[in-house]
C-alpha cells in the first residue's frame, strides 16, 4: 500500500490489460487520479472506458499502444473468415460425436468482403484477404485515397451493406460506431452472409445479431468481442451452432506483446528527452 508522499511523487504510469483481471484495474485508477501523473501509457489500443476520458479531462498526457497487435488480429479474422466458409466449427462438432458430417462449403476466392474502420487492423485485413482473391470494400469516416482497397465513406453504409459476403468489423468504439450495426443494418446484408468481429462489441446490436443468427438470415458469424465480458454465460450466442466465439483473445500473441514493449520504451526515452510522444491520444 502506497502512502500519500509515496503517490505524489509518481510522475508516469504504465497499464497493461492484465490488470482488468481479478478487478485489479479500479485500484490502479484510484491511485493514478489521486497521483495525477504527468503521463499514463497503456499497452492496449481503445480508449474508449470512460476513466480515460477523466484522466485526459485532468491534463495527464495518454499514449497507447495501437498497432502493436494489427497483424495478429488480422491472422485471426483471416482465420475465421476460412474458418466459416468452410463449416469448421461443424466438423469439429461432429468429430467430438464421432460422427462422419458431409457438410457443404464455399469459396472465399471471388466473395466479397466490407470493412469497417480502416485503421491499422482493418488495412492488414483488407491485405491479407485480397492474396486470397477477396474483394475488398473498406468504409471509415474519412477516406484518404492511400488505403490498400478500395474505400467508401461511412455514410455509404447502407450501399455496401447488401453487396458483402464477409462484413468484418475493426472499428473502434466511440459516439459515431456505438450500435452502428443494428437490425436495420443486418437485414440489409444478403441472405447466407458473414459477419466477424474484432472491434468492439458495442458497435453491433447483440441481440438483433443473435436473432438474425438463429433465424438463418447470417450464415455464421465469428466474435472476439461483447458488449459485457466475459459474455454472461445466458447468452444466446453461446449455444448457436453458426457462431465462433472468442475471449477477446484476437491479439494476444508474443510477437504483439513485444511490439506493445517497444512502443512504450521508444515513449519513455522521449518522454525523459522532453520529445513528442508516439500514440497520444489529443
Amino acid at each position: 500500500m502506497l502512502d500519500a508522499d509515496e503517490i505524489a511523487s509518481i510522475d508516469l504510469a504504465v497499464f497493461s490489460a492484465d490488470l482488468w483481471s481479478g478487478n485489479r484495474g479500479p485500484s490502479f485508477f484510484k491511485v493514478l487520479l489521486q497521483a495525477q501523473p504527468k503521463w499514463l501509457h497503456i499497452f492496449a489500443a481503445g480508449v474508449d472506458n470512460p476513466v480515460f476520458a477523466e484522466i485526459r479531462s485532468r491534463g495527464i498526457r495518454l499514449t497507447h499502444s495501437a498497432g502493436s497487435s494489427a497483424i495478429p488480429i488480422a491472422h485471426t479474422v483471416i482465420m475465421q473468415v476460412l474458418a466459416l466458409s468452410r463449416a469448421a466449427r461443424t466438423f469439429a462438432v461432429a468429430q467430438s460425436a464421432h460422427e462422419w458430417a458431409e457438410t457443404d462449403v464455399v469459396d472465399v476466392e471471388g466473395r466479397t468482403m466490407g470493412i469497417v474502420g480502416l485503421g491499422n487492423i482493418g488495412a492488414e485485413v483488407a491485405r491479407l484477404a485480397q492474396q486470397f482473391g477477396m474483394r475488398v470494400i473498406g468504409v471509415r469516416r474519412s477516406p484518404t485515397g492511400d488505403e490498400p482497397c478500395e474505400t467508401w465513406s461511412t455514410d455509404r453504409l447502407h450501399e455496401l451493406l447488401p453487396m458483402v459476403d464477409v462484413l468484418v468489423l475493426t472499428a473502434p468504439l466511440n459516439a459515431d460506431t456505438l450500435g452502428m450495426i443494428g437490425a436495420k443494418e443486418l437485414a440489409l446484408l444478403p441472405a447466407g452472409a458473414h459477419v466477424v468481429n474484432v472491434g468492439r462489441g458495442k458497435v453491433i446490436d447483440e441481440p438483433a445479431l443473435a436473432a438474425a443468427l438463429a433465424s438463418g438470415h447470417l450464415g455464421g458469424a465469428s466474435l472476439d468481442v461483447f458488449v459485457v465480458e466475459p459474455l454472461p454465460t445466458e447468452s444466446p450466442l453461446w449455444d448457436l451452432p453458426n457462431v465462433i466465439l472468442t475471449p477477446h483473445s484476437a491479439g494476444d500473441t508474443p510477437l504483439a506483446a513485444a511490439r506493445a514493449a517497444e512502443i512504450f520504451a521508444d515513449n519513455l526515452g522521449r518522454f525523459v528527452r522532453g520529445e513528442p510522444l508516439c500514440n497520444e491520444v489529443t
